[in-house]
């Protein structure tokens, strides 16, 4: 299947009381281009080819900064390059940030080879995938200002006896916060936390206003029955916490890309910047029987775990479902017997979601997260730049895994934020969470040494242990880093559902990137290079 996607720069209206805003948009079109773009619905096993074509303006609707490494065009042009995230493709369609082209192809970035993009899709369904810009250093400007949208790998025969929600009852829910001018446009600082180091970057954005699929605070009309609901977090830095105001519960069958073992039912669910999670809920479940609305809420401080708590009447909401009243057409009617009653989730779930489905790892490695100050007194200290074992993008590579095998990684968090460590190409799963005692010494010493051995990290990792929340006990492409704690993650450089290896050679130029999900924190530059050995 060939398609061609352009980018495009356009107009938007996200509330009726809002002026439009500018926003840079993916379409087969400029008429048909959107924010955010088009849902890609592609087929297990089937490639897709995409020709993606840079129609964007000689110069970003958005500020950047300079002094961060940045692709920089020599003559003008907004660079642009499409990653799939949580997909499995060769690197040359992999979208390397230093793959980047301006407009007509103008001019491109040193990795660059190609036009069109090849997509196996060979990685399994759930499929809940994404597609956004990846060009260096200017993540956190282009997905602001709007590249980026859904993808979903299909896979019928899987996914048929599951008896899933479908067509209008299966909802993408791609949420992000944003801030508005008064004259619609998107808000972006132009003055950086520390100017005299980085003009304009700053460690986090946030927006008060949370937008769903492209509408601020929108409503969305439900039947009293069940729904599938893809809830991608497509947030630069926000974190979620989201419930509903009535208390229903999500059922969780997924999340990123793979299904669970079986379902899990909670009441809550923290997604990180880029994470998804795939749910029934169950309208049928609401009380009052008249038609009514139902909000769904976020409490998650920003930046997160320990920052800003939420304003009720702002970013706390998300949107609200008009749930309509009882005994309508497509109501789930119950049945005489409980037992048989047709609103209880199918038996749903895969046994290759665990970790024991794949073979033991063969490597283990250490990666250290760094916050570099400008000073080290934490009341006046200002971030200057996030590393990743104190290296950056150009530094040459040290994770070399061995494509086909799998490996363990202890992420040691030195920083007051939790990170959403993402690598491209492959799936992995949080294993445990082991807290640091005495983190402040280690981290001195770590500062000074860059050594665990040096820095002794087996007597402080020694504290307690934190559970892995069921609802993340799948092979996932973002997984959540807590400060001050050792996540030990089982690392697969192969296909999970079927254990075998790449039908590609993942081990060709120019590799892959691993790096931080908070698009201010990747921009500044937590990326590192991952190239696979033979």
């Amino acid at each position: 299947v060939k398609r061609i996607l352009a980018m495009y720069v356009y107009v938007q209206q996200f509330h009726r009381d809002m002026p439009p805003t500018p926003v840079f948009v993916y379409g087969q079109s400029l008429q048909t281009a959107t924010f955010p773009g088009p849902t890609i619905v592609a087929r297990y096993n089937v490639p897709l080819y995409v020709t993606w074509e840079n129609h964007l303006p000689d110069a970003h609707i958005l500020p950047w900064d300079p002094t961060v490494p940045t692709a920089i065009p020599k003559n003008g042009g907004v660079p642009t390059v499409v990653h799939l995230h949580g997909a499995a493709q060769a690197p040359d369609s992999d979208g390397h940030a230093l793959a980047w082209f301006t407009r007509d192809f103008a001019e491109n970035g040193s990795t660059w080879t190609k036009k069109t993009y090849t997509y196996p899709n060979v990685q399994p369904a759930a499929g809940n995938i994404w597609y956004h810009d990846h060009a260096l250093g200017l993540t956190r400007a282009s997905l602001l200002a709007g590249l980026l949208a859904a993808y979903i790998v299909e896979w019928p025969e899987l996914e048929m006896p599951f008896n899933l929600p479908s067509g209008e009852f299966d909802l993408h829910l791609v949420i992000a916060d944003r801030q508005f001018n008064t004259d619609g446009t998107i808000y972006m600082n132009s003055t950086g936390v520390e100017p005299k180091i980085h003009p304009q970057w700053q460690p986090e954005y946030f927006g008060e206003v949370i937008t769903v699929n492209g509408k601020a605070w929108p409503f969305q009309a439900v039947q009293r029955r069940r729904y599938r609901l893809r809830i991608l977090n497509a947030s630069n830095a926000r974190y979620l916490n989201i419930r509903f105001s009535n208390g229903l519960p999500f059922t969780v069958i997924a999340s990123d890309a793979t299904y669970l073992s079986r379902p899990v039912t909670v009441s809550n669910l923290l997604l990180s910047p880029a994470e998804i999670f795939d749910v029934i809920v169950d309208f049928s479940l609401v009380v009052n029987p008249n038609a009514t609305d139902i909000e769904l809420l976020n409490s998650a401080p920003y930046p997160f775990p320990t920052g800003t708590p939420t304003n009720d009447s702002l970013d706390g909401k998300v949107m609200a479902f008009n749930v309509s009243a009882k005994w309508q057409l497509n109501d789930d009617i119950n049945t005489p017997t409980p037992a048989d009653n047709s609103t209880t989730v199918p038996e749903i779930g895969v046994p290759f979601a665990k970790v024991t489905a794949l073979p033991p790892t063969m490597k283990t490695r250490y990666i250290v997260l760094y916050e570099n100050m400008t000073t080290n007194d934490p009341n006046t200290g200002k971030t200057m730049n996030l590393y990743i074992n104190g290296l950056r993008l150009e530094d040459p590579p040290t994770e070399t895994p061995i494509s086909g095998t799998t490996e363990l990684w202890h992420v040691i968090n030195l920083t007051p934020d939790n990170h959403p460590l993402h690598l491209h190409l492959a799936e992995f799963q949080a294993v445990q969470m082991l807290q640091l005692v005495d983190p402040d010494m280690f981290k001195t010493c770590m500062l000074q040494h860059n050594d665990t051995v040096i820095c002794n990290l087996s007597q402080h990792a020694v504290g307690a242990l934190q559970p892995v929340p069921e609802e993340e006990k799948t092979w996932k492409n973002v997984v959540k880093i807590p400060p001050a704690y050792v996540t030990s993650v089982v690392v697969a450089f192969r296909l999970v559902h079927n254990n075998m290896p790449y039908p590609f050679d993942a081990t060709a130029a120019p590799g892959y990137v691993y790096h931080c999900h908070i698009l201010d924190h990747e921009d500044n530059a937590m990326i590192r290079p991952l190239t696979l050995l033979p």
